[in-house]
């Protein structure tokens, strides 16, 4: 079909131009970077930028390698695969949790008593004039230790028990109800890990939730509480913490399994045709989303898991302690300082899954992304 504007030999020969386009080179003016500086700053940081990318995942690749060759091939499902998977859920959620004390800081003492900040921002500020830069990461050495292992746990037995309950259900069953195995895997695996999370979260709670802290640390905190309310006051807070952490990380695994899903089936290609770059940032975008589902499904839980640790009375039921918390919080107390937390939830757990896939590459291993189908059956010839 014609178009319905002149070509440029018809305005030529109209107006009698001489004017001849140059196909390639450039012009004198783009030639002087010098007439442009903000261009030539932009394009000199953009070359430096894949300079240094380039030379980043060379470095990768490299110690990838030297890891690779001293560990051996790693095959699936052995136990190097699940030591492997254990050690990278104790990076991902050890080192982040921590990196995110000050959010957490807020989040808890806002959560005890609602009227001691008007804002996130209002009690950054409050704290570190009064507590100094140690006050806004108080709580950081409970929450180091308490998530690497929780993360530790979590992981590793949720790859073990995505597994275990797949051979169980069988190949199609497994694809059939892939949904119903990650939310059973993610539940198990994570009620274990809360038996090893719940002493360090007693700990930081009570140690956020008092100014000043009333414990130096975590071995400090651990004597204390143990000298005066024996071992079982570590543990006082297990019943709200699995209630807290069994559906959040049931809505965490099994959705991000789900969204990691269907963004590759809207990307063009397999998720085989994209590189280790791509494929953390899509563990990193559904990992973000599957964290925003938590945050809001596991809140109401938080809140009461914060109040439990700092008002629960020596020798007082849980049935009457949640009872007087929530007589006097009311329905609409155990959503403060959610907007925070859906912040801190979801770049937590999107940060978590890139980094627990960034190891599982670096070991040589595939990311993260749901279960595998069924295998075809040989087609049979009557």
């Amino acid at each position: 079909m014609p178009s319905v504007y002149p070509g440029l030999d018809i305005l030529q020969n109209t107006f009698g131009s001489s004017y001849q386009p140059k196909t390639n080179g450039a012009t004198p003016l783009q030639a002087r970077t010098d007439l442009y500086p903000a261009y030539s700053i932009v394009d000199d940081a953009k070359s430096k930028a894949k300079k240094l990318s380039a030379e980043a995942a060379h470095e990768f690749d490299v110690a990838s390698q030297k890891a690779q060759a001293k560990t051996g091939h790693i095959q699936l499902y052995s136990s190097q695969y699940y030591a492997a998977c254990t050690f990278g859920g104790l990076m991902a959620c050890g080192i982040t949790h921590t990196a995110v004390t000050p959010l957490d800081l807020v989040k808890t003492r806002r959560q005890i008593d609602s009227k001691l900040y008007k804002g996130n921002f209002q009690a950054w500020g409050h704290i570190l004039r009064h507590e100094g830069v140690r006050g806004i990461f108080t709580g950081w050495s409970p929450t180091f230790f308490g998530y690497s292992a929780q993360g530790a746990f979590k992981y590793g037995w949720y790859e073990f028990f995505k597994k275990k309950y797949s051979d169980l259900a069988g190949p199609e069953n497994a694809q059939k109800y892939k949904t119903g195995l990650y939310l059973s895997a993610s539940a198990s695996a994570e009620f274990l890990a809360d038996i090893a999370l719940c002493p360090f979260e007693a700990i930081k709670v009570r140690m956020q939730g008092t100014i000043p802290s009333q414990y130096k640390g975590t071995f400090d905190g651990f004597s204390q509480i143990t000298a005066k309310e024996g071992w079982g006051g570590l543990y006082k807070g297990l019943y709200p913490l699995w209630g807290r952490q069994i559906p959040y990380t049931m809505m965490k695994f099994a959705s991000f399994e789900t969204i990691v899903e269907m963004i590759y089936d809207r990307l063009p290609g397999g998720k085989s045709d994209y590189g280790k770059a791509a494929q953390t940032g899509v563990s990193f975008v559904a990992g973000y989303a599957a964290g925003i589902l938590c945050a809001i499904v596991s809140h109401p839980a938080d809140v009461m898991v914060s109040k439990l640790n700092a008002y629960r009375k020596p020798g007082e039921g849980m049935g009457a302690v949640t009872s007087r918390i929530y007589k006097d919080i009311g329905f609409k107390g155990l959503w403060n300082g959610l907007p925070v937390r859906i912040v801190m939830i979801g770049t937590l757990t999107g940060l978590q899954w890139m980094i627990y896939d960034y190891f599982k590459v670096f070991m040589g291993l595939p990311t993260t992304g749901g279960a595998a189908p069924p295998a075809e059956k040989p087609a049979q010839h009557s």
